[in-house]
């Protein structure tokens, strides 16, 4: 049977690294997981408990399109709670996971060829839901000196009908700050262009809360979910805002894509959003996890890293220590029992001499993988 050219999509290489390391796990290694960007706390306790009483009362068939009025309202919410932005709550869309999100914003916003800018790195789905949505993704190589974000002299005659930029950033943990965000918004309307900001990472911040395109404008598609601060990554839950004449497309859209994200996922998101102290909690954990690799890292012997200002990643330059950072990277699983994802996920053209480190799991576990590594570095000489 045959299949469509849109199919012929690149893998996602972290999948594939984390196939490897369950091999190895059955084989009976344990191995400290560095690869995957998963929170290793599951679901808010309230989440379940709310759910848990739900299933009692309600049959949960299909909800709206749009999402669970109370759940559109509390994200509204959370916008003032955050970033003092009053959000009319018809703008909020409930979406299966940021997933969702994406093919539908692609999906509403651009025609088939059209050109749609992500810095590189940057994360790999973008590049290709584009592709299969038969749309050109363009990668801008972002540079140090601008912590690997894009800028507007990236896309200068690039004749694009879109930029999507993500703060903080996967696989950087890189933010952009209010100037930046606000050049690329301006640089991208001044072209015509649609302007999409990926937020999944906010709430995940250390030393400077990030900045939501809403504080901006209300001309742009913003996109997050609650599978990294809320600790939901299996739920299948996000949401998105768009423009309020732009809700009714996305409507449509979705009531013919997906009816509708899961009613149960819905129902535990909403709860979710009250359990702020255990949210902090996990917070505490990855800042304490950042700051071992940042001294940690380093000492092993990776030593040029991005600056993570968010999220839960380090990114490397490894560029003295290989050319191949797949086969890098398998001899890391293979020899320190340490699984890390190759940069060639995120940069096609410069990945090949990158790696990224996640530290979402437990501080034990981030403990012994620093041990390994540094006893694998001394090792490789």
């Amino acid at each position: 049977m045959r299949n469509s050219t849109r199919s012929q999509v690149d893998p996602f290489i972290v999948m594939d690294v984390m196939e490897a390391a369950r091999r190895a796990e059955e084989s009976g290694r344990r191995i400290i997981h560095m690869e995957v960007g998963q929170p290793g706390t599951g679901a808010p306790k309230g989440a379940v408990r709310a759910l848990a009483g739900e299933l009692q009362n309600d049959a949960l068939g299909y909800t709206v399109a749009l999402g669970l009025p109370t759940l559109r309202r509390r994200i509204a919410q959370l916008y003032g709670d955050w970033y003092g932005v009053d959000l009319n709550p018809e703008r909020v869309v409930i979406t299966p996971g940021s997933s969702g999100g994406f093919i539908l914003a692609f999906t509403a916003l651009f025609d088939t060829g059209d050109r749609v800018g992500i810095g590189a790195p940057g994360y790999p789905s973008y590049r290709q839901i584009l592709s299969a949505l038969d749309l050109v993704p363009v990668d801008l190589a972002t540079a140090p000196e601008n912590r690997l974000q894009p800028v507007p002299a990236d896309f200068v005659g690039q004749d694009l009908a879109g930029l999507m930029v993500a703060s903080p950033a996967n696989p950087t943990g890189t933010m952009l700050d209010r100037g930046a965000m606000a050049a690329l918004i301006d640089a991208t309307h001044a072209q015509g262009a649609a302007f999409i900001s990926d937020e999944i990472y906010h709430g995940i911040e250390y030393e400077a809360k990030a900045v939501t395109a809403l504080e901006l404008t209300d001309e742009c598609y913003v996109i997050n979910s609650f599978s990294k601060y809320f600790s939901m990554t299996g739920w299948r839950v996000g949401w998105m805002v768009v423009p309020e004449d732009h809700v009714r497309v996305i409507e449509r859209i979705a009531q013919n894509m997906f009816i509708c994200a899961p009613h149960a996922s819905q129902v535990a998101a909403l709860a979710a959003m009250d359990c702020e102290e255990e949210l902090q909690a996990n917070l505490a954990v990855y800042s304490a996890n950042r700051a071992l690799m940042l001294q940690g890292l380093p000492a092993a012997g990776f030593t040029n890293i991005a600056p993570p200002d968010g999220a839960f990643y380090v990114y490397a330059d490894v560029s003295d220590l290989t050319d191949d950072s797949r086969a890098f990277a398998a001899e890391i699983l293979d020899r320190a029992g340490v699984a890390v994802t190759p940069g060639l996920d995120f940069d096609p053209i410069r990945g090949n001499t990158t790696l990224r480190f996640s530290y979402a799991r437990a501080t034990a576990d981030i403990e012994e993988g620093l041990v390994r590594l540094t006893r694998y570095m001394a090792a490789r000489g």
